[in-house]
């Protein structure tokens, strides 16, 4: 197998040249243009070599990835997210320990040029904490949930027109432990809206919890639920959340525990209930191992998690009944620490960021039965990748 090494700090003239000819409408976003071609952009941490958001051209139809440049300087751009209209981006900024000085740490809003992949600085803002590990906007892109890992808190950040981000409209301090030594604070991890908008589900990593709020769009507010949490069992670590397409089912990632809870949702009132916990881990595995993202495929059949120490893809079949899962197997990430992973809008790739071994690796995707095949493209020389978002081309 033969990887293609791309070399990422240089090529910045390509940033203002040659647009594609493209066509089709993906992933929800409406192209003037039939779209073939995607921009893959990667969040990395910025601690060493890294110097913020890096971008490829992906074209799916050959596989092939081409570096292009580095798309946008910003602090440690950990996690991003993309807007429904597709021009606009958001980096949460995750801040490290000496850059913080007292200070909260912020989410920057990018512009973003579709027929280039050009990103334009617009504007950032506090989120209100430390540590900002998730961000994810509303269905209606009016708000931006930002999860502060360092501080334990959440936020709602209100979209302005414009693309920028205006300040906090929604505040909430979590409070509690765990049993774990990484459990001592609340430490907020991702969160996902319901289908309907009226919910978002928050993942608590430090308290054992699963909190479920009821979101305003128009007003940008946060209120308890009804059935304000589901207590997750003790020392698993909640990390990230995803639904079901059907949308009454979540899964809640346990980062310290290596499972997946399958938690039965109630779009009436938002309220959680357990159907089943599973590993993420091969039966006879004995070394230390902590689960990073969890994405479930367009078509609800397949669950992915990435487990960093076994340094794999974990791959389930989602029972079409009611949710449960039933493992597959694994694949290796051909790197370490997987910290973030997704699957192109069509769903035939799945791009893994592995941090510690500075890449990002392309699997095909078997459609028909979840099977993960390494395509044997690799691009390396990647600093801390630890988050990828596939934008539609113009």
């Amino acid at each position: 197998m033969t990887n293609t090494n791309l070399n990422l700090s240089t090529r910045r003239d390509l940033l203002s040249g040659s647009a594609v000819l493209l066509g089709g409408i993906l992933s929800g976003i409406p192209a003037r243009a039939a779209s073939k071609d995607y921009w893959v952009y990667i969040g990395t941490y910025t601690r060493s070599r890294g110097k913020g958001i890096y971008m490829f051209r992906f074209e799916p139809a050959t596989g092939k990835l081409t570096p292009v440049t580095l798309a946008a300087e910003t602090l440690n751009p950990s996690f991003l997210a993309l807007h429904k209209n597709g021009r606009f981006l958001y980096a949460a900024n995750e801040h490290a320990p000496d850059d913080q000085l007292g200070k909260d740490n912020t989410v920057s809003a990018f512009a973003l040029d579709r027929k280039s992949g050009a990103l334009t600085f617009l504007n950032k803002v506090s989120c209100r904490g430390k540590g900002p590990a998730h961000i994810v906007l509303d269905h209606d892109a009016k708000g931006l949930m930002v999860a502060n890992y360092g501080s334990g808190s959440v936020a709602v950040l209100p979209i302005a027109p414009d693309g920028r981000l205006r300040e906090a409209t929604a505040f909430d301090q979590h409070t509690g432990s765990g049993p774990k030594p990484q459990q001592t604070v609340p430490h907020a991890h991702g969160s996902v809206f319901s289908p309907d908008n009226k919910f978002v589900i928050v993942a608590e990593h430090g308290a054992d919890k699963v909190f479920v709020y009821r979101y305003n769009a128009a007003r940008g507010t946060l209120l308890p639920g009804p059935s304000p949490f589901f207590q997750a069992p003790p020392g698993s670590g909640p990390r990230h959340v995803a639904f079901n397409p059907g949308g009454r089912v979540v899964y809640s990632l346990n980062e310290l525990s290596s499972t997946v809870t399958v938690l039965a949702y109630d779009p009436q009132n938002g309220s959680l209930k357990q159907l089943q916990e599973i590993t993420t881990l091969p039966v006879g595995f004995s070394g230390t191992n902590s689960t990073a993202h969890v994405q479930v495929d367009r078509a609800g059949k397949f669950l992915y998690t990435s487990n960093r120490g076994h340094n794999s893809i974990a791959i389930f079949a989602i029972d079409a009944g009611g949710g449960t899962l039933r493992p597959i197997g694994h694949v290796d990430t051909q790197g370490k620490v997987p910290r973030d992973f997704s699957l192109d809008p069509k769903g035939a790739f799945l791009f893994v960021a592995n941090q510690n071994s500075d890449n990002v690796v392309l699997f095909r995707v078997d459609q028909t039965t979840g099977a993960l095949t390494p395509t044997g493209q690799v691009i390396e020389q990647v600093p801390e990748p630890s988050c990828v978002l596939f934008v539609p081309a113009e």
